[in-house]
């Protein structure tokens, strides 16, 4: 027997079996009128709307749906009742500025959209067929009416991400239900996942839906704390009011807890109880030291990307690394870690990292070559099976495990969210008095890498670091921005006018061992 694998089995699961538990208590204290505490029945019971409001709207199975929140109890239960119901859904970052957003909706069609009550006024100029301020005129009816039936696909894409790679324009990662079904228990199992868990969605919510452990959560029947915005001592409070077991985030997000626990009053609350996953980029080996003993939590590393649901490498503490110091075992946590359950992991001959497995997306949304040039064939062997290529350069030690070394691909990621340089560039250069551009990651101890813009002005220009800054806010997302501006009399460049930005970069990363923080 063959029973294909949806996002429907983690709630209806949850439903089943613990339909009183308190499934969920949303963030209080945002623009829309809180959802507060709800049980599994009533969370299924909501997904269910979704699928009847989109229904009786004409919305069809395949259509895309799109989203642009912040964290949210709307957006997590959307995520089981729009795809479960054989829509896509489109979770949008809500970092985005409009004309970011609007090539977003245009691009994935979708018929749609629905925006945070505290974005309404940026998002004006972003048309869709249906477009709604999330609330309570917009939230779906709970009358309990039947939802057309769908005839599961696992197949079938159930989420479009948006992802900013290496190219000017967002592309669109195709996640089908299979991918996210065995990332989710892949994960959830590895990180072990059970029904005493607390999860805090720290993490957000359209990044990767959640890495898929909000997937994992609710199939185990944990419960969920929506967090909006992060907040280093609100983080704390809420591991000390919820009894919060597990967190996911970028290494940006250790560090605002780490500065909160140092005036924290009291005894950091967790202590050997949380569980926090760090990914999108490296932490320094202090940080994870810290973690441990400072806050007595447990870290957990993983590595992936948008493109593998995210899954690929896990790197957990195990018996042997217990009688380490916590300096050592930071040491040998600060890898990417082994291949996760079912994947498969080798390095190019050119050093690139490739991966095979079930979490590797469909493709690129309507983007046929993009899709080409990221899976295929190993160029060793072009007989052989095809691969994921990461475009992150790496090696796999004696033990099996990943470590990322450099990025071959030309992103910038800081505080855990890809950064084009090509579409920073294109907007500083959009300046009048900006003759050339580079733009360049650097290292940066908070955010693991901090945008910066090498700018050669026009003669006679009085351009100042300030004013550029300010100039690319109009154009960009705000942690897209450059943080920090150099004035250059020319830049590196090879004698067919190429940027040599390995070059550029040499000076800012001179004693670190990894190209990337």
């Amino acid at each position: 027997m063959k029973v294909a694998l949806t996002v429907n089995d983690f709630l209806r699961r949850a439903e089943e079996v613990y339909p009183h538990r308190i499934a969920v208590v949303d963030e209080p204290m945002q623009p829309a009128e809180s959802w507060g505490e709800f049980t599994y029945a009533e969370m299924a019971q909501r997904a269910r709307a979704w699928a009847a409001w989109l229904d009786r709207n004409g919305i069809g199975q395949g259509e895309r749906v799109a989203m642009v929140s912040h964290n949210s109890a709307r957006l997590l239960t959307a995520l089981f009742g729009v795809s479960g119901s054989g829509r896509v859904l489109v979770p949008i970052n809500f970092r985005l500025v409009a004309e970011e957003v609007k090539y977003i909706v245009q691009h994935c069609g979708a018929r749609a959209l629905f925006v945070d009550p505290e974005l309404e006024e940026a998002m004006a100029d972003v048309e869709c067929e249906h477009k709604f301020v999330i609330g309570n005129d917009t939230d779906p009816s709970l009358e309990h009416l039947p939802p057309t039936p769908w005839v599961y696909d696992e197949d079938a894409t159930a989420t479009i991400n948006y992802t900013s790679g290496t190219t000017a324009r967002p592309k669109g990662v195709q996640l089908t239900h299979r991918n996210i079904w065995l990332n989710a228990t892949t994960f959830g199992w590895q990180l072990g996942i059970d029904d005493r868990d607390v999860y805090l969605h720290t993490l957000p919510q359209f990044h990767c839906n959640g890495w898929g452990v909000l997937y994992a959560a609710t199939g185990m029947g944990a419960q969920h704390i929506i967090l909006r915005k992060v907040d280093g001592t609100e983080i704390l409070r809420r591991v000390e009011q919820h009894g919060v077991t597990v967190m996911c985030g970028a290494p940006a997000v250790a560090n605002t807890i780490l500065d909160a626990a140092a005036e924290w009053d009291g005894p950091i609350p967790g202590r050997d109880r949380v569980r926090i996953v760090c990914a999108g980029a490296p932490p320094p080996t202090k940080t994870i030291e810290r973690i441990e003993t400072e806050l007595g939590w447990e870290f957990i590393q993983i590595y992936g990307l948008t493109e593998t649901t995210p899954l690929l490498t896990m790197n957990r503490g195990r018996a042997e690394y217990d009688h380490l110091s916590p300096a050592d075992r930071a040491a040998k946590l600060s890898r990417a870690g082994a291949p996760a359950i079912g994947v498969q992991m080798r390095i190019s001959p050119d050093g690139e990292v490739l991966a095979r497995g079930n979490h590797i997306m469909a493709g690129y949304w309507e983007q046929p070559d993009a899709t080409a040039d990221a899976i295929h064939a190993a160029r060793d062997d072009q007989q052989g099976p095809e691969w994921f290529h990461t475009g992150d350069g790496g090696i796999i030690d004696d033990d099996w495990y990943v470590t990322i070394s450099d990025r071959k691909k030309d992103v910038i990621i800081s505080g855990g969210e890809n950064v084009s340089s090509i579409e920073v560039e294109d907007a500083v250069f959009s300046h009048p008095d900006v003759a050339e551009v580079a733009v360049i990651g650097v290292p940066d101890e908070k955010w693991g890498e901090l945008v910066m813009a090498l700018v050669v002005t026009t003669p006679g220009s009085a351009l100042t670091e300030a004013e550029l800054i300010a100039y690319t806010k109009t154009k960009l997302a705000g942690y897209k921005c450059p943080k920090k501006v150099e004035f250059r009399e020319s830049l590196a460049r090879t004698a067919t006018g190429k940027l040599q930005k390995f070059k550029l970069r040499e000076p800012y990363w001179e004693g670190h061992a990894r190209q990337v923080n």
